[in-house]
């Protein structure tokens, strides 16, 4: 019997499920190569738009906008638009895409996407929840849909894709406040179909419970490695030694993510119970750690499709931004105020968005499947927003 990618270490009633380990499958009498690696999908989501002048290339000059307030009234559109013939360019990275200069061969940068708005309905709203999704004003008018949205792509991928995993899809938000300051439509980017939110999961200790099935998971396993360390150093004696290193490596990114939840734990125990759940977390290492259990999730096939919500749309909350501001500030107020030195102080906040992007496609890099590959050799990783210009609403 060959042992895959959903081996189990079984300890007190916990199930770890393990990535492959090939000469687990040749001491079992499989000689055979490894079975191809299944293809992967991350959708990364950024709330509000970027500043057009430092991500697009070609509008470094581009006239500062003001925010008109109309939705219809991109007064600067077109002169402000890059103004090649549709075709393949070389990428270009402007200053704001230069956390991933070191991915530069990996990426495609894809402009010029647009979609029709449908008047009476929130920019913002509309930003998100058709995102991956966009039927017409006109066919969401005959079918008397508030918002024109449908089934989202990531799960009509799941449909054809998630027979051989535990979930379809798997949505995930970096949204640390549980008040409803907004709408549905606002924080949410994947729909079983038009008003049929996919929730998202917010509490990387609610995620972290999910990967592994049970409710009760963390009464009984205060430290998944723990339980299973004894397994594993019996086991790494039989592996070659690529696979222990995976072995390893798997272990230490699953103690991890339990130290960073434990961190999460005491924090929540010392603070004042009005401050958001998960932002008593520096910023980017909540973000992070819902990459983390992203990844541990396709690791252990839960999971091929995943959606990944940044933060949600406008939401008017203040955030800290570790290492980018000192005290806490509305990154959807700052997308309005771009005049003079404004847009310099929001590019800060599209970089500390694109470097969680890079540590994103690092640790992919890092990651080696069945075949030897990488995660990153196998996955489609998209990186977008539902607005081009968070001041305009174009």
């Amino acid at each position: 019997m060959r042992i895959n990618r959903r081996s189990f270490l079984r300890a007190n009633g916990a199930v770890l499920a393990l990535p492959f380990l090939p000469s687990l499958a040749f001491a079992q009498g499989d000689t055979k190569a490894s079975s191809k690696p299944s293809k992967k999908l991350a959708i990364v989501y950024i709330p509000n738009g970027i500043v057009r002048r430092c991500f697009f290339p070609g509008e470094e000059n581009a006239e500062l906008p003001d925010f008109i307030g109309g939705f219809n009234a991109d007064k600067v559109k077109e002169e402000r638009r890059l103004k090649n013939k549709p075709g393949i360019y070389p990428v270009e990275l402007t200053s704001t895409m230069q956390p991933l200069a070191e991915y530069a061969n990996d990426i495609t940068l894809l402009t010029g996407l647009d979609r029709t708005y449908q008047n009476g309905q929130d920019v913002h709203a509309q930003g998100a929840s058709c995102y991956l999704t966009s039927v017409s004003p006109e066919q969401a008018e005959t079918m008397g849909w508030a918002h024109p949205n449908g089934r989202t792509l990531d799960q009509v991928i799941g449909d054809h894709v998630g027979q051989s995993t535990v979930f379809n899809t798997l949505e995930i938000s970096c949204n640390g406040f549980t008040a409803p300051k907004e709408p549905i439509e606002f924080d949410n980017i994947s729909w079983y179909g038009p008003g049929k939110i996919a929730p998202s999961i917010r509490e990387p200790q609610k995620l972290y419970d999910r990967l592994f099935l049970k409710e009760s998971y963390r009464q009984h396993v205060a430290d998944v490695t723990d339980l299973v360390v004894a397994d594993a150093k019996s086991l790494s004696r039989k592996l070659a030694q690529d696979d222990r290193h995976t072995l390893d490596e798997f272990l230490d990114m699953i103690r991890g993510i339990e130290l960073r939840i434990q961190k999460m734990d005491k924090l929540l125990a010392d603070v004042d119970v009005r401050v958001p759940k998960n932002e008593v977390l520096p910023r980017g290492e909540y973000i992070r750690l819902q990459m983390d259990l992203m990844l541990l999730a396709f690791q252990m096939g839960i999971t091929n499709v995943s959606t990944f919500m940044i933060g949600p749309e406008r939401w008017d909350a203040t955030l800290m931004y570790e290492g980018v501001f000192d005290q806490p500030v509305q990154h959807h107020n700052m997308t309005h105020n771009q005049k003079g030195d404004g847009y310099k102080e929001l590019q800060k906040i599209d970089i500390f968005h694109m470097e969680q992007y890079a540590y994103l496609i690092r640790r992919m890099k890092e990651i080696k499947e069945s075949d030897g590959s990488s995660m990153f050799d196998n996955s489609l990783v998209t990186y977008g927003a539902g607005l081009g210009d968070g001041a305009t609403h174009q």
